[in-house]
């Protein structure tokens, strides 16, 4: 049995969940999340904790029961701390502003870029250059994030673009005559 699949996910207070057998579904104080079931995985409500378990003896059915653990703990976590991603903007003029939903860059092309934030995912500018994303569902806010990282990505020279708050750029030095 896959090492992962033998903790048990604990369910804190405020947390309730729903399990058949196409699909979980997580409830809790910020949100609300479900997740399709893999045929090949098992997960049983015993108390206050979720155990997961193989379906066979199949090194998928293993593998799976992992993964499913793994996706399960983060839904549960989602519920009740939540996620978030920071992103910050380095460049002259690069410019974040959020209204709503959605979130207009200034990046340096000739006209502004409108980001339309997916259902659930809500996005921050706490200054001009500065972009916080939080979400219940970690897949999306990563996602969300990469998505506005990929627009203008860092490049190796002055390390201007959009990156991650805690990522270091490693700059090259230019050309010597």
């Amino acid at each position: 049995m896959s090492r992962i699949a033998k903790f048990p996910i604990p369910l804190p207070k405020g947390v309730e969940v729903s399990i058949t057998p196409a699909q979980i579904s997580v409830k809790g104080p910020l949100g609300a999340i479900a997740r399709p079931m893999d045929p090949n995985v098992a997960i049983e409500k015993d108390g206050e904790t979720l155990k997961c378990r193989p379906l066979g003896n199949s090194s998928h059915a293993n593998a799976m029961s992992g993964t499913m653990r793994a996706l399960v703990a983060n839904m549960v976590a989602g519920v009740t701390k939540g996620f978030e991603r920071k992103l910050a903007l380095v460049g002259v003029g690069y410019r974040a502003q959020a209204s709503g939903d959605k979130l207009n860059l200034t990046l340096g092309f000739s006209r502004p870029l409108v980001h339309q934030m997916p259902k659930g995912i809500k996005v921050e500018t706490p200054s001009q250059t500065e972009i916080v994303i939080k979400g219940v569902d970690k897949q999306l806010v990563g996602q969300v994030a990469a998505e506005l990282r990929a627009y203008r990505s860092p490049e190796p020279y002055k390390g201007k673009g959009v990156r991650y708050a805690d990522e270091v750029i490693v700059l090259k030095e230019t050309k010597k005559k």
